[in-house]
């Protein structure tokens, strides 16, 4: 349970990426200065999870000093590759907790092999906005599974976080709010029906954003009803983000800078570049600033000043089959603990 009595509980899932972190301070920055906070940080790691909290304790430090004594950290570590590492996720949280007001899902795993550079080149004289918008050329892995027979972006990104949501749903109801990071690129092209779980998948990573689209707009309605909780389904726009650093050289990390604010001035509102702006529309919708049934866009002006940008009506088209299929595959992970918990006891 929370040291600090009735502080209000967030979940931050990916804390240590720049967007994760920037979630965090923004979050700090808007809740009530009344209000206390209990953080939880979420790392596969427990340096990265301490590193986290240490970096948010300096912005803290340094500005918001009125919220010191205000805030509580905790650390959760989870792998939402790894079935029991997610359900063990679950029984601390459990054990720790008696509800969670927020769990912001910024799930973002990919399996990157590098970058087409020629086909790079050609996009960028092509059309250099399109190209810094909708790029093709990076290079995914196909047919990566994790250890748990499962795809292994579709589990990280969608199953692992759904499933660990299906699980604390008595932690949410009555108030908690979900609230999903999808992408600019989670195009329905980029998801085949025949292949959910993304392994033939030349595109897993936009795939399965399109999954959490989906998800979204096919459970937000019940979730309200039968549990009083709240789902919503944000992008973050485009934005630095540390992942893909180790594909890029000094002159091709400054020359994408480079090209992201010839975008924004050239019109772009996605090209954000900051985490901290990247993470306004998360915070925003957490903070009920946006509505359920929209996905809202972090965005910038050619100057810089960030605004929300309703996306055009998404195309929900098979979201109930979605469900479904995470539904059934919930109870038979239900269905597979609860053997391994009858046979540990033979």
């Amino acid at each position: 349970m929370s040291l600090i009595k009735d502080s209000t509980v967030a979940l931050i899932t990916g804390a240590s990426s720049n967007l994760g972190f920037n979630i965090a301070v923004r979050l700090l920055e808007q809740l009530p200065q009344d209000k206390d906070i209990t953080l939880i940080v979420t790392s596969r790691t427990l340096p990265k999870a301490k590193d986290s909290i240490n970096d948010i304790k300096k912005f803290i430090t340094e500005k918001l000093p009125q919220k010191r004594g205000q805030v509580e950290f905790d650390y959760l570590l989870v792998d939402f590759t790894d079935m029991v590492s997610v359900l063990s996720a679950y029984y601390e949280l459990s054990k720790r907790y008696k509800h969670l007001d927020y769990f912001f899902v910024n799930a973002a795993q990919g399996v990157y092999s590098g970058i087409d550079w020629v086909a790079a080149t050609v996009e960028v004289f092509k059309n250099p906005v399109e190209a810094v918008t909708s790029p093709t050329y990076k290079l995914q892995q196909v047919g990566r599974k994790s250890g748990d027979g499962l795809g292994l972006v579709f589990q990280a990104n969608v199953f692992g976080p759904y499933y660990l949501i299906h699980k604390l749903k008595p932690l949410l109801s009555n108030g908690g709010k979900i609230i999903w990071i999808s992408s600019l690129m989670s195009q329905p092209k980029y998801l085949s029906f025949n292949d959910l779980q993304l392994v033939k998948s030349p595109a897993s990573y936009e795939g399965s954003k399109r999954l959490v689209d989906l998800l979204h707009y096919g459970t937000y309605k019940s979730l309200k009803q039968n549990y009083g909780i709240e789902s919503y389904v944000v992008h973050p726009g485009i934005f630095t983000s540390f992942s893909f650093f180790q594909y890029l050289n000094f002159f091709t990390y400054y020359g994408m800078l480079v090209l992201f604010y010839m975008a924004r001035w050239l019109g772009s509102p996605y090209h954000n570049i900051e985490g901290y702006i990247a993470a306004n529309a998360p915070v925003a919708a957490a903070l009920g600033r946006v509505k359920q049934n929209e996905k809202v866009g972090s965005a910038t002006t050619a100057s810089g000043k960030e605004y929300l940008l309703v996306e055009d009506t998404i195309d929900t088209t098979g979201s109930s089959d979605v469900v479904k299929y995470l539904e059934s595959l919930a109870e038979e992970w239900d269905d597979k603990f609860k053997d391994q918990i009858v046979n540990s006891r033979q």
